[in-house]
């Protein structure tokens, strides 16, 4: 779907451990680039040993300034960009990371370890007004002023540190679990919000769409409807502006064999526009 061809330069611009990279890899041939962009500073290392290839670009930043960093290296424009939005396996399996309901180590979520605002400062320090919102927008929790009150009336007590308290906090409003563990959608909403996840993809988008080649193509494979949403739109927006030929008319699912065997991509959906 991202047309890969011998000479072009690709952009993945969510590197992660390289997966996606290899087979990008496979097909642009001696003559081709390849531009890895991930602000995980682990995930660069990962993918610095596993990608030692002279053809490969590794940068560490947010997708959402790829233009300015891409033009940095002296390319004005690329052949096809890919954004695969699931968090990466190396943050899902690294509990010390606290992405993690079922972790008992400290809330956090950053995907750039550098920056200063954590999940933890979210939960004890903004009102429940606002814990609220971002259940709501960010997590499509039905019981978001519920969770955010009860977060609220036990951090005066004692500030709210492990993922498990958070977690043990959520369960108690639902009081019965389902199929879905019910902290699921707070700690979506939390890891949103922590990494401005939403609006970083839609100024990636258009980012990505201003360096892309006539005819190159961008590739987005999201999880949630939320990201899914975005995506849609910003397709369709720019196919009625004239800047872009949409490709998958509808999203590209995975098929059960798939899902077998990579449980996490069940919820997957990609969708693919070419700038014309």
């Amino acid at each position: 779907m991202l047309n890969i061809r011998q000479g072009g330069i690709f952009v993945d611009a969510t590197i992660g451990l390289g997966g996606h990279a290899e087979a990008i890899l496979a097909g642009i041939g001696s003559d081709g680039r390849l531009i890895g962009i991930d602000r995980d500073a682990e995930a660069i290392l990962i993918a610095q040993e596993r990608l030692s290839d002279s053809r490969v670009t590794l940068m560490r930043g947010n997708f959402s300034e790829m233009e300015k960093s891409i033009k940095a290296e002296g390319i004005t424009a690329v052949d096809g960009i890919l954004f695969d939005l699931g968090m990466s396996s190396l943050q899902v399996k690294s509990p010390w990371r606290g992405f993690s309901f079922l972790s008992e180590e400290p809330l956090d979520m950053r995907m750039d370890r550098s920056q200063q605002l954590s999940a933890r400062d979210i939960v004890n320090r903004y009102s429940e007004r606002d814990l609220a919102r971002i259940f709501r927008e960010f997590g499509e929790e039905p019981f978001a002023r519920k969770i955010a009150k009860a977060i609220v009336e036990r951090r005066v007590r004692m500030p709210i540190e492990a993922c498990s308290e958070l977690s043990h906090i959520v369960e108690k409003i639902y009081r019965k679990r389902g199929r879905m563990h019910p902290a699921t959608r707070v700690f979506q909403a939390l890891r949103i919000a922590v990494n401005r996840e939403l609006d970083e993809l839609t100024q990636g988008l258009h980012a990505a769409l201003r360096i892309l080649k006539q005819g190159g193509r961008i590739c987005v494979i999201a999880y949630h409807s939320l990201e899914d949403r975005i995506v849609k739109h910003f397709i369709a927006d720019s196919a009625k502006a004239g800047f872009c030929r949409i490709v998958t008319r509808k999203p590209i699912t995975p098929d059960p064999e798939e899902m077998r065997g990579n449980p996490a991509s069940r919820s997957a959906k990609l969708r693919v526009a070419e700038k014309i």
